[in-house]
């Protein structure tokens, strides 16, 4: 059997842009990114801490160091610039690799830099 499990998340992001004319997905600051281990492409899950809202999307990079959270398409429309969300992505692992899963968990500040790994 396998499990799906959280391998990394960004904790309380701020949402920098949100535009509905694109084909769809996140952009995210590639110094975020890589402070998890998300990669272009990336199915996520993003949960609006204002109001609820979740959605799936794929990762886009982003401008290192930009501090950009971007929704795109039509999620674009379940956020609000300067909304907080959580980012998570996760993988398919079995019983005996699930013991053994550390995720990947960062907090940030208002700016979407990395305060604190835990």
């Amino acid at each position: 059997m396998l499990l799906k499990v959280l391998r990394a998340k960004i904790h309380r992001a701020k949402v920098t842009e949100a535009c509905v004319d694109y084909n769809g997905s996140i952009t995210i600051d590639r110094d975020l990114m890589d402070a998890v281990g998300l990669v272009p492409g990336e199915c996520v899950l993003v949960a609006d801490m204002t109001d609820g809202a979740r959605f799936e999307t794929y990762v886009m990079e982003g401008k290192p160091a930009s501090g950009t959270v971007c929704i795109n398409g039509a999620a674009a429309r379940m956020v609000n610039v300067g909304d907080e969300v959580i980012i998570m992505a996760f993988g398919y692992v079995t019983d005996a690799e699930a013991a053994d899963i550390r995720s990947s968990i960062v907090l940030v500040n208002d700016k979407n830099q990395v305060v604190r790994t835990l």
